[in-house]
């Protein structure tokens, strides 16, 4: 079993950014592959970006690529999504996700566990 939880969501103005956080307890958090999705109102649950266990592999949606990060520190049981250069479009709330396995597969129907979820507004 994992927990998660998240933090740093919030409201910003188009163009901002902010840095979003999940921490695990629970097993040993380098064995899972790591992911952030979002869900907008009305809208299906998508993949935002993911993260394999050692963090060598990372996956983003074409919708966010060059503009959010995804990192994990091994060491803190904890993984980021720096959003840069935020859009109307990335409102939604943010969950963290956790599977085991080696790859980082962008099906939500993958992962195993969420965290409750944090907030993302962008807007003016």
């Amino acid at each position: 079993q994992v927990q998660l939880v998240e933090s740093g969501g919030g409201l910003v103005q188009p163009g901002g950014s902010l840095r979003l956080s999940c921490a695990a307890s629970g097993r040993t958090f380098s064995i899972y592959t790591m992911a952030w999705f979002r869900q907008a109102p009305g809208k299906e649950r998508e993949f935002v970006a993911g993260v394999n266990r050692s963090g060598g592999t990372l996956v983003y949606a074409d919708s966010v690529k060059g503009r959010f990060t995804i990192s994990r520190d091994n060491a803190k049981n904890t993984v980021a999504l720096q959003m840069n250069s935020l859009k109307p479009d990335d409102t939604g709330v943010y969950y963290c996700a956790a599977d085991w396995g080696l790859a980082v597969p962008k099906s939500r129907s993958e992962y195993t566990y969420w965290g409750q979820g944090t907030q993302v507004t962008v807007s003016s």
